[in-house]
């Protein structure tokens, strides 16, 4: 009997072949598994990525309760046709402090991970207020309850002490004065405004839904918005300088 016809005595004999079966997966996850445990981390370290402020993790809180990824998708792929449009493809790195990350599925609207600084804080309000007003042909629904639903900052600490807990590097200082922070983002006059861009590096810092007498859903909402894909200077990055 030929080696290249032994194959048939295995798979005649079911308990023999569910036992190698489990021999070859076992080496295959080793071979995958055990590098991993001599990595610190599998995510390459890109200059300029930082937790999310107090009101952008609302906004982000906002965004993933309203199930706004069921329609956008934060990936762009290297591909030409979406790094013509979107601009330079997503990085892992990008998404280290996302939980849950919010790649998407779908593209029912276009993909958000660049929209950071692309359109005005009126535009978004407008946008979010009534869809079809800045893009007629939008199926999006309107959102304009955010602008009138105060923003819960009471405990925004929590939130950051939950993401804390999954390896969002936030310090106590940080959790501190998270509700300072909030109410700083969107008052650039301020005394804690300063601080807050220390803290925080590139947080836009201004009024974001025109109304500076009250912190809403709507503020957190934009602030999220306008720092999607700004943290990293694409103009420096170099990719071989993340090679392993």
């Amino acid at each position: 009997m030929s080696i290249l016809n032994k194959h048939g005595v295995i798979e005649r004999n079911a308990t023999l072949l569910m036992v190698l079966s489990l021999v070859v997966v076992l080496i295959g996850g080793i071979v995958e598994i055990v590098p991993l445990f001599y990595l610190k981390t599998t995510i390459e370290k890109v200059e300029g990525m930082r937790p999310y402020s107090p009101l952008e993790l609302a906004g982000r809180t906002i965004y993933v309760r309203e199930g706004c990824y069921l329609c956008h998708s934060q990936m762009i792929r290297p591909f030409r046709d979406e790094v013509e449009r979107y601009g330079h493809y997503s990085l892992a790195a990008e998404s280290m402090y996302d939980h849950p990350f919010q790649w998407g599925s779908k593209r029912t609207g276009p993909d958000l991970a660049r929209v950071g600084g692309r359109y005005s804080d009126d535009w978004h309000l407008a946008h979010l207020t009534n869809p079809q007003s800045v893009v007629p042909e939008s199926i999006m629904p309107s959102y304009s309850f955010l602008a009138k639903t105060p923003l819960e900052i009471n405990n925004i600490a929590g939130h950051l002490i939950a993401n804390r807990a999954v390896g969002v590097p936030y310090t106590d200082e940080m959790i501190a004065l998270a509700k300072q922070d909030t109410l700083a983002q969107i008052d650039p006059d301020s005394d804690g405004a300063e601080a807050l861009a220390e803290r925080y590096p590139k947080a836009v810092i201004r009024n974001f839904d025109g109304d500076s007498t009250s912190v809403s859903e709507m503020d957190a909402m934009i602030a999220y918005l306008q720092m999607l894909g700004t943290l990293v200077d694409f103009s420096s990055y170099k990719p071989q300088d993340n090679l392993r």
